[in-house]
């Protein structure tokens, strides 16, 4: 009977266990899946929050730019917007294409180079530490021959590497396109990237940047004869008071450069990239568009959320 009565204690003491053990289980993925369920909630919440920042971002920029002829860093655009509400938060925050140089506009249609924009891009090059070759490999990547140039590279050489490719031969699609052109490492381009864009302002010349809204590493490359002292006085009178037309710093600067600035600056740009940031709880999404303002509506000329 002693012993009987120790098995069914035993037994007793098991089940209540796996009991236990069954209930934790279940609690568990209850969990599990509210907080699935919840995160799932709060990520689309926050899609359609980053999606509307884009929207309200682009409304800023229409009011902003409908009453003047020429944008700079220090219009209302240019300062981050932030919005709080019971839902979340939104962050929207706008920079200018116009302001930097455009790697597309590096090759004429004739294959020749454009040579405005080679010179800015050797002497943005020699600032980064960018290899002079990089440009070659470039330029033949965007022509629309076969034939490589000193430095550079085309087809030949990319169908020898695993995987193998072939050269575009046309327009860079989109930035991250670098890192399949010869010489231009994963760190080169993260270096460049601040300071160039592939899309063309259609109001203005091919190659062309607003000195009003370029980096300082930008305004640097755009004339032999802006050294550092020359880059300080351009952004220091920019910010006093935006330049409207290239008189503006030949009055203001330099004479000289005025002359040799005009007809690759300009004074007002088109071609935004808007990002928007929203976060709700825990979970955080950005959306990431260029537009151009010249359209009506303005045009999404590309799109990116993660």
């Amino acid at each position: 009977m002693r012993g009987e009565k120790g098995f069914a204690l035993v037994l007793t003491l098991v089940v209540t266990a796996l009991m236990v053990a069954v209930a934790a289980e279940m609690i568990h993925q209850v969990y599990v899946d509210t907080s699935l369920s919840r995160s799932f909630r709060d990520g689309q919440q926050a899609s359609l929050l980053a999606e509307s920042g884009i929207t309200g971002g682009t409304k800023l920029l229409q009011f902003a730019l409908s009453s003047q002829n020429y944008t700079s860093l220090s219009d209302s655009w240019a300062a981050p917007f932030k919005l709080d509400d019971e839902v979340g938060s939104i962050e929207i925050s706008a920079s200018e294409e116009s302001g930097k140089i455009n790697l597309n506009s590096l090759v004429q249609a004739n294959g020749e180079y454009e040579p405005f924009t080679q010179a800015a891009l050797k002497r943005l090059g020699q600032r980064l530490q960018i290899p002079e070759d990089c440009w070659s490999s470039l330029a033949d990547w965007l022509d629309s021959n076969d034939l490589p140039r000193a430095g550079g590279a085309e087809t030949a050489y990319y169908s020898n590497l695993k995987p193998p490719y072939s050269a575009r031969n046309g327009p860079l699609a989109t930035l991250n396109e670098l890192t399949l052109v010869r010489g231009f490492t994963p760190e080169i381009v993260t270096k460049l990237l601040p300071f160039v864009t592939i899309y063309n302002d259609p109001l203005n010349q091919v190659g062309v940047v607003n000195i009003n809204t370029a980096p300082k590493e930008v305004v640097a490359a755009l004339n032999d004869r802006i050294d550092d002292r020359m880059v300080e006085r351009l952004l220091e009178e920019r910010r006093l008071q935006p330049f409207k037309n290239t008189g503006d710093i030949s009055n203001r600067v330099d004479r000289q450069l005025g002359n040799e600035l005009s007809g690759r600056i300009i004074f007002m740009g088109n071609i935004f990239r808007i990002t928007s940031v929203a976060k709700v709880k825990d979970t955080a999404r950005t959306v990431e568009a260029v537009v151009r303002m010249t359209d009506k509506p303005p045009g999404i000329l590309s799109w990116r959320e993660y």
